[in-house]
């Protein structure tokens, strides 16, 4: 009975140990940092394609080095990801009203999660959960996000986006 237990607990912190190392693993990756000058330049790359004016001067590109999630601002956002590099792309929106963790949308076996504030020390952020991995957004190399936006206008003007099958955010209709 005692060598049967030992067996069990061996198992057990094998898997633990191995679930800590990659989340540290992926956890210390370096975001990357922009200087204003070069956050201006991708905000205006990212930019959308659209005739629409309202669209063009509400809809902002976020680079994680904003943390646009440490605070409520009851702003709507468009986040592009996937859960496995070989899926096709998501677009999900959702309101940024609440600090808690709270699950945004799941496919297949990944989940997208808001984290809580106190992850890492770092504040809020997105991830992409697995049984044994995550994925935060500002580690991810474009891998699995592609994009994440904030409509910074009123809810009823919140325009309705669609992603081409490269993972191109664009105007329903356009």
């Amino acid at each position: 009975m005692g060598t049967k237990i030992k067996k069990i607990l061996g198992i057990l912190v094998t898997v633990t140990l191995t679930a800590t190392s990659t989340t540290s693993l992926v956890a210390c990756n370096t975001p990357n940092e922009y200087t204003p000058e070069k956050l201006a330049k991708l905000k205006k790359e990212n930019q959308i394609n659209t005739n629409d004016e309202t669209i063009k001067n509400n809809l902002e590109w976020i680079a994680p080095q904003e943390k646009p999630f440490n605070e409520v601002d009851n702003k709507w956002y468009y986040v592009v990801w996937r859960g496995d590099k070989n899926e096709n792309w998501r677009l999900i929106k959702f309101k940024n009203n609440t600090l808690d963790f709270i699950e945004i949308d799941n496919f297949e076996k990944a989940d997208l999660w808001k984290s809580s504030p106190y992850k890492f020390g770092s504040g809020q952020t997105l991830n992409i959960a697995w049984t044994f991995k995550e994925i935060y957004w500002e580690n991810d190399n474009g891998t699995y996000f592609k994009y994440v936006y904030h409509w910074n206008d009123e809810e009823q003007k919140l325009p309705d986006l669609i992603i081409d099958n490269d993972g191109n955010v664009k105007v329903n209709g356009e």
